[in-house]
Parts: structure tokens; C-alpha cells; sequence
């Protein structure tokens, strides 16, 4: 593992690079928009947060429901709350998958 990211390598794969979560962040699915940089996230430890995109990543990130992001909860109010740190693309969400961060979505 280098800094939080882990590398596939495949026969006649693209090298994949994913960040998995650290510490306390958790995966998440985006459920729904509601404006202002804001999303209600359906994360893998079975909690519904409102989380927000933080100022640091907002140029970055282009949100969609149905996104697979991963988010960090607040310290006060963590299990309502958090930040999205990180949108993974569908490469990355398959590769999670496969080695199953996502069992707790099923």
C-alpha cells in the first residue's frame, strides 16, 4: 500500500490506482442532491448523512446521484454529517468491489 492507495496490475490492464478509506472514513453512495453543495450519502457503516463538498476539493469534484464517494465524518455530529473527500470513477468502483470494500452495500 502506498499512502492510502493500492495498485492493480492486470494482463493487458491499465494500472489502477484507488484511494481506500483510512482512519475513520467511510465509502459512500450519493442518494440525492440537495443544492447548495450539498448531498444526502448513504455510507457503508448504515447511516444517512448530509455531506458537503469542503472548499479545498470543490473545484475538483463533479457530483452525480449514484456517485460512489468516499466521506469523512465531523467529529460532532458524525453519524448526520461529513465531508466528501473523494469521487471514485467506475474503474475504481469496480476494483473495490472486486476486492470487497463494498460488502456492506449488499
Amino acid at each position: 500500500m502506498d499512502g492510502g492507495y493500492e495498485k492493480s496490475f492486470g494482463e493487458g490492464e491499465n494500472v489502477v490506482r484507488v484511494r481506500i478509506p483510512r482512519r475513520n472514513e467511510v465509502l459512500g453512495i450519493v442518494e440525492q442532491t440537495l443544492g447548495s453543495k450539498r448531498f444526502k450519502v448513504r455510507c457503508t457503516d448504515n447511516k444517512i448523512r448530509i455531506c458537503r463538498i469542503p472548499g479545498r476539493v470543490k473545484r475538483d469534484i463533479w457530483i452525480k446521484d449514484g456517485n460512489m464517494v468516499l466521506v469523512e465524518p465531523w467529529e460532532i455530529q458524525g453519524d448526520e454529517r461529513g465531508d466528501i473527500l473523494y469521487k471514485y470513477s467506475k474503474t475504481q468502483q469496480a476494483w473495490l468491489e472486486r476486492k470487497g470494500y463494498l460488502k456492506e452495500f449488499e
